[in-house]
């Protein structure tokens, strides 16, 4: 069965390939951009590899990946947001990034946390990480208010920046 989870204004899916559309919104954001990275996806065939290889695979070898973030009242991807297990990190992280015009509602911290919730109850994890680069200011205060606490920068990648390290331990 497909993982789903409902909060009070939204709904967290797995995504199919019918989202190649938001999903290539959402990596040509100037915010995802800036505060991610570049990952190259220019139209939608290339959105549907791209959620082929991640977030689907993911849900196949993991359980888990990157789920759609569905406004209830709207029913538009507004965003994604998951759990993700880096070759180059000891632990699964949380991920998100919404599209800009769901800045400041509150969004992000619904999402975050019922993705908290679920790596605790369903998928058993007892340590969850989370990277975020250090200009985005946003997202690091999410992530304390959310309990992750900051360890060190870590440089994820070859080429690119720095990040800021946080964790956070699921008590069981």
């Amino acid at each position: 069965m497909a993982f789903t989870v409902e909060t009070e204004r939204l709904l967290l899916r797995e995504f199919t390939l019918a989202d190649a559309p938001y999903m290539l919104r959402q990596l040509n954001e100037p915010s995802f951009i800036k505060n991610i990275a570049d990952r190259g996806v220019r139209n939608v065939q290339q959105a549907e590899a791209y959620l082929q290889n991640g977030a689907m695979a993911s849900y196949k070898h993991c359980g888990f990946g990157f789920w759609a973030v569905i406004e209830k009242s709207s029913q538009q991807i507004i965003g994604m947001c998951g759990l993700v297990k880096r070759d180059n990190l000891p632990h699964p992280d949380l991920g998100y990034s919404f599209l800009p015009e769901y800045f400041g509602q509150g969004f992000a911290f619904e999402a975050t946390h019922a993705c908290l919730l679920a790596a605790k109850n369903q998928f058993q994890l007892q340590k969850l990480l989370a990277i975020v680069n250090v200009e985005n200011a946003a997202s690091r205060k999410l992530l304390e208010k959310l309990g992750f606490q900051y360890q060190r920068m870590i440089a994820l990648y070859d080429n690119e920046p720095d990040l800021c390290l946080y964790a956070i331990a699921l008590e069981c």
